[in-house]
């Protein structure tokens, strides 16, 4: 499918199109995974990168690859030294 923006002048400073478009189809796969709306590799797949530079950006836009709540890994350390 394709998809059709309007990007004003001014976001295109020191950036090709292809630049632009993917900045924005990184940003939005971020925000998408971030959201649970898609899975990594969905994610990587919309972005157009390799699984290791998703998750190099979602390092440094602070977006959590690990989605543990408190109990599980409470669990998962007593398992562990229960041996």
């Amino acid at each position: 499918m394709q998809l059709i923006l309007d990007v004003p002048e001014y976001f295109m400073i020191d950036r090709t199109t292809t630049e632009l478009v993917n900045q924005i189809k990184l940003y939005a796969s971020l925000t998408m995974y971030r959201s649970g709306q898609i899975s990594a590799g969905g994610a990587c797949e919309f972005a157009g990168v390799d699984r290791y530079d998703f998750l190099a950006a979602c390092k440094k836009y602070n977006v959590n690859t690990v989605d543990y709540d408190e109990s599980d890994l409470e669990n998962e350390f007593r398992q562990i030294a229960q041996g």
